[in-house]
């Protein structure tokens, strides 16, 4: 079992047991704006990049795009602790950052400083982190390196692509907005929209219609969200899910809701776009992230300032 070279376990945090959390992973850079020193990174090399993180320790880092969704994450933890002290399955946040420990100190002082609570500090300097995600027992994992991402998934666990933005912090519950296909469901039916057309589209729906839709690289990850929603009876629950699809609701939409059903995921509200734009319906619902597979959407969930982080 791979373990990471260098672990700073949180004391100031209680520690969860990863066989029963929802255990994610963020890297330094999705959680943190660390723009300004990734360039200095990039530009002057990782030892003035060290010198700099190690001169500015006691600076906290700016929020990045997770930091609300880690909040909110942290929110329902305290609600379900609230209603049963003992309980287990919880979220838990470990950093994953290619830091060495030295220059790392500042991440873990600005997580303090912002009182978050992550679990473990994991400071790697392997080219490919992702090898840790299995042993850590991670279900979701959000950096802001492409690469990453993509190797997270060919390992099979949940991951996206965050893209740096300024956040508004939206109020509590955590509300997570799914899309559809290639994401919560499998692209097989995109796949036929993209090769064949819509109308060919449409009669493989038709004809699949009684039979679920394969799994997407998301679904995971929704799964156990959706357990720990149903502890919370429809209005008391500190979590809210939402499906919005490129879908239409007349043609193409009872598949999906009868694949929602066959699973027994509990989804709060589904919105049936039909390919219409999402950035005004997210506006509306304001998540604390968005999933998506589609660049042309996370643009319009970017503008009307929601956090968003691509599957691809």
């Amino acid at each position: 079992m791979a373990e990471p070279e260098s672990t700073v376990i949180n004391t100031n945090v209680k520690q969860k047991d990863p066989s029963t959390a929802l255990v994610i992973a963020v890297t330094t850079r999705a959680i943190f704006n660390l723009e300004e020193e990734h360039k200095l990174y990039l530009e002057k090399g990782k030892e003035e990049y060290t010198r700099h993180q190690q001169a500015n320790q006691d600076k906290p880092l700016p929020p990045g795009t997770a930091f609300a969704f880690i909040q909110a994450v942290q929110y329902v933890n305290k609600k379900i602790l609230e209603s049963n002290p003992a309980e287990r399955d919880l979220f838990d946040i470990l950093v994953l950052s290619n830091n060495s420990p030295e220059s790392g100190m500042r991440i873990i002082n600005s997580a303090k400083h912002y009182g978050l609570e992550i679990s473990k500090f994991c400071f790697v300097s392997d080219e490919d982190s992702t090898q840790y995600l299995k042993s850590q027992g991670v279900k979701l994992f959000l950096s802001a390196d492409r690469r990453d991402v993509c190797n997270a998934l060919q390992r099979g666990v949940s991951a996206a692509l965050v893209f740096q933005q300024e956040v508004q912090a939206p109020s509590t519950p955590l509300r997570v907005v799914f899309d559809g296909d290639a994401v919560l469901f499998s692209d097989e039916t995109d796949q036929i929209f993209q090769e064949q057309g819509l109308e060919r589209a449409l009669q493989y729906e038709r004809a699949m219609e009684a039979i679920p839709i394969g799994e997407g690289p998301l679904k995971a990850f929704a799964m156990h969200l959706g357990k720990m929603r149903k502890k919370f009876g429809q209005e008391m629950s500190p979590i809210r899910t939402y499906l919005v699809t490129a879908r239409s609701g007349r043609d193409m939409g009872i598949r999906a809701i009868k694949t929602l059903r066959e699973w027994g995921l509990p989804i709060d509200e589904a919105f049936f776009m039909d390919g219409a734009p999402k950035g005004p319906i997210l506006a509306q619902i304001q998540p604390h992230i968005f999933f998506d597979d589609g660049l042309h959407n996370i643009q319009g969930a970017q503008n009307v300032g929601v956090p968003s982080a691509w599957v691809p």
